[in-house]
């Protein structure tokens, strides 16, 4: 199951079995990608507003 993969190069179905014996999951990195982004958002909303002095 998680031996070498016989070939030179995997095309079609091949690639989705060889991507999933990886492990590399592309909802997480959704997932993942989607947190940061809301994390950075909440940080930024909460942060002090600069001051400008006009004059």
């Amino acid at each position: 199951m998680y031996g070498v993969i016989a070939g030179g190069q995997i095309g079609g179905a091949g690639a989705a079995g060889a991507l999933a014996a990886t492990g590399f999951s592309t909802l997480a990195v959704i997932v993942a990608c989607t947190t940061l982004i809301a994390a950075g958002l909440s940080i930024w909303k909460l942060a002090p507003r600069r001051r400008r002095n006009d004059g």
